[in-house]
């Protein structure tokens, strides 16, 4: 089974608006960590396209130089709304939706999930904390309902998605908003644009 991706991403210039370090430019840190996540997902197995849903010109040209990735235009009815647009253009039947804040993702734990996915009409996966969602699974065309923000696990468990086991430690449920967060995504390994983005801050300071 191959899986449409979907990744709704905001614009730089506003996306990430908690996470501040002192020594890097924040639009470029957003964007860095967003293009290493489209970058791991479309190199899943199990993945046959990612959509990057996007108005930032930033994240479309870098998302142009990704195998497996393409853009279309973000219709401005905000994160869900992004998310609902990728979803009902995709191409497989098996769609997920995902965050676009995920540094330290590994493709095999994306593969992973989708695997537990495939057993479920619909599941979602929880972040770290296991209050918001990372994941959004739907094993063929349905009714696209995604209800990211805070407290979006339970609010997509009672809305019929399926609670995915997904152990805790899976760089798929580390997103990342503060700097806190980016910090224990480090110790998991950082994607390279991220990283090379925070050492040349670190070595600049």
């Amino acid at each position: 089974m191959k899986w449409s991706v979907v990744v709704p991403v905001k614009t730089t210039a506003s996306g990430k608006s908690r996470l501040e370090l002192p020594d890097a430019d924040r639009p470029q840190l957003a964007l860095a960590i967003a293009l290493d996540t489209i970058d791991a997902a479309a190199c899943a197995d199990a993945v046959g396209e990612v959509i990057v849903v996007t108005g930032d010109a930033d994240v479309q040209a870098g998302v142009e130089q990704i195998d497996g990735a393409r853009w279309i235009s973000d219709p401005g009815m905000g994160l869900n709304g992004a998310a609902r647009a990728g979803l009902e253009r995709a191409e497989h039947d098996a769609r997920a939706a995902m965050l676009g804040d995920l540094p330290a993702l590994k493709s095999i734990d994306l593969d992973r999930a989708l695997l537990r996915a495939t057993a479920e009409e619909r599941g979602v996966v929880a972040d770290t904390e296991g209050i918001g969602s990372v994941l959004l699974t739907w094993r063929e065309p349905s009714v696209f309902d995604p209800r990211f923000g805070s407290g979006s696990a339970q609010q997509h468990v009672e809305a019929g998605h399926v609670l995915l086991d997904v152990p805790a430690t899976s760089t798929l449920r580390r997103d990342v908003d503060t700097a806190e967060q980016l910090r224990d995504a480090s110790h998991l390994g950082l994607g390279p644009r991220t990283s090379t983005l925070l050492e040349a801050a670190l070595g600049a300071a």
